[in-house]
């Protein structure tokens, strides 16, 4: 057999970024931030978990359409606005 050299160093530089994922955000839904740090969130890969604090309708109007738009879920649970990403389904067999 001929001579092989692995240079791991070398190797290790080349891959990808591992993916990490996205993290789970939790927040308030009270109109006092602005709608597009929600869509900034799921285009980074996160899930955003909201307590509604009001009018579901009214608060999520300014990001709702476009975290669609953008293949993202939303999903109304106990009070609570669950916003995922694309790619991120929200499993509601359970419910």
């Amino acid at each position: 057999m001929g001579d092989f050299e692995l240079d791991l160093q070398t190797a290790e530089g080349e891959l990808d970024e591992p993916d990490a994922g996205g993290r789970v955000v939790l927040g308030v839904l009270d109109g006092s931030t602005d709608p597009e740090k929600w869509v900034d969130h799921v285009k980074r890969d996160d899930v955003v978990v909201l307590n509604v604090e009001g009018d579901l309708n009214d608060l999520a109007a300014g990001f709702a359409r476009e975290v669609r738009d953008y293949g993202g879920e939303l999903m109304h649970f106990r009070g609570f606005l669950v916003v995922s990403p694309p790619g991120r389904d929200i499993d509601t067999d359970r419910l």
